[in-house]
């Protein structure tokens, strides 16, 4: 996984996002075993205790759970994966549009933009 951080946001907000984005794209399985919280910290190079408030976050999501004993692992509720893969969408085509509105373009003209675009990869 990449673990490129930004400065404009906490680490753990960021880590949030990453594993989220692991998860909507199926990267981690529904059900799935997510790696212990020392792996992820090596693996991300960040303190351990920012990786447990990233997961406790995710927890409080939703989108993952604790057994005891054996870790943390990826929600089952695929309707909850779905609601939070459509609101990154709807979050990043706004955030899209909103860029495009700053250069002049309108709804309307960014579409015929994409459609044209579009046409062009066939």
């Amino acid at each position: 996984m990449d673990w490129t951080f930004r400065d404009d946001a906490p680490i753990y907000t960021q880590l949030c996002e990453h594993l989220t984005l692991a998860i909507v794209s199926g990267a981690f399985a529904p059900g799935e075993r997510l790696p212990a919280v020392r792996e992820l910290a090596v693996d991300a190079g960040v303190n351990p205790n920012t990786v447990q408030r990233a997961l406790s976050e995710l927890e409080r999501d939703g989108l993952v759970f604790s057994q005891r004993t054996a870790g943390r692992f990826v929600t089952e509720d695929a309707e909850r994966i779905e609601q939070e893969r459509q609101r990154l969408a709807e979050e990043r085509a706004k955030s899209f549009l909103d860029a495009m509105e700053k250069l002049g373009y309108n709804r309307i003209q960014t579409v015929m933009l994409l459609e044209k675009m579009r046409g062009e990869e066939k």
